[in-house]
């Protein structure tokens, strides 16, 4: 334990010194401010649309008047999500490759393994201090994205809302550390660090980017926007009786899409979030009930992920040369 705490203080003072997690933060901070901020504007003009639409009734006289468009702050985070799920992914395998890279073009293991360290001190007390350096972070982007709420979107945060941002937050948190963790595991496992680095962008550009996007391709109803059978007007209960002719195709596009962690993860927090209609204002034990299979998915990958870094971060593999 004590190894694993030496390592762990060893590794947040090489964090603190590299400004490349702060440009990293300030990135990420911006994009997700943006969004937030888009995504307020484009209420706005939906507000000033219905504005204008109900005037225009007022002066025809007409006393049918449509529902006011209502804002669900939460909803305005789609965006923000979108970001930390993809650049949030590139990041975290960039900075756990590099928590091992660095001990190897030092020549720092040898110095490291002169001492009694324990079997699992080195990944363990790396993978510890990275874990508390993405809680750091996650909370900083998630204490900006709700000051931005509040000032930009003039939101209001009812006890409930909270709890879904933290659940939303320790997910994101989780994510982040597989991430880590993978990218740790096989900076340690390949004998070129230049391999691992490559290894590690080709699976989160499979994972994260091509399956998902491939998935929601094959998906009719996100060809329109809003949605093909909104547009068409074809009420629920017609929707699945069409979708019940296509059941083959939509098992095996849905069976794509969950192949990848990242739409696990996506849906999950969209269901939490309430950006998903069908749970949005729902209490979390119905969004609980409709995807917790997505956040056991999610809770598996991240304990594989865990579980090959500790296995493939040995003295062994680490000792090895490059060639």
């Amino acid at each position: 334990m004590t190894n694993t705490l030496t390592i762990t203080r060893k590794e947040l003072l090489d964090v603190r010194r590299n400004r490349f997690l702060l440009v990293v933060l300030a990135f990420v901070l911006i994009a997700v401010v943006i969004s937030v901020v888009v995504s307020a504007g484009q209420f706005r003009v939906k507000l000033d649309e219905y504005t204008a639409y109900v005037s225009a009734l007022t002066a025809s006289n007409n006393s049918a008047t449509p529902p006011p468009p209502q804002l669900f702050p939460l909803q305005l985070l789609r965006g923000s999500v979108e970001y930390l799920e993809i650049l949030g992914a590139l990041f975290a395998i960039v900075l756990g490759h590099g928590a091992i890279a660095k001990e190897k073009q030092r020549a720092t293991l040898q110095l490291i393994y002169t001492r009694p360290v324990g079997r699992f001190a080195l990944p363990a007390g790396k993978l510890l201090a990275l874990a508390m350096v993405w809680a750091i972070a996650v909370t900083a982007v998630f204490v900006t994205v709700l000051a931005t709420l509040a000032i930009v979107g003039h939101a209001t945060f009812a006890a409930i809302d909270m709890e879904r941002l933290l659940i939303t937050a320790l997910t994101t948190w989780l994510y982040l550390v597989m991430w880590t963790a993978i990218a740790l595991g096989l900076a340690a496992l390949t004998k070129r660090l230049s391999t691992a680095l490559i290894i590690g962008l080709v699976l989160w550009l499979t994972v994260v980017l091509l399956l998902p996007q491939i998935g929601d391709t094959m998906d009719p109803d996100n060809q329109v926007p809003g949605g093909l059978f909104a547009s068409l007007q074809i009420a629920k209960p017609d929707e699945k009786a069409v979708l019940a002719h296509f059941s083959a195709f939509d098992t095996a596009r849905n069976a794509l899409e969950v192949s990848s962690v990242t739409k696990h993860f996506e849906r999950f927090t969209f269901a939490v979030l309430g950006i998903k209609d069908q749970f949005n204002q729902q209490p979390l034990g119905v969004v609980w009930a409709g995807v917790w299979n997505n956040a056991v998915s999610l809770w598996v990958a991240a304990l594989a992920a865990l579980g090959f870094a500790f296995a493939t971060t040995t003295r062994t593999a680490l000792m090895r040369r490059t060639s």
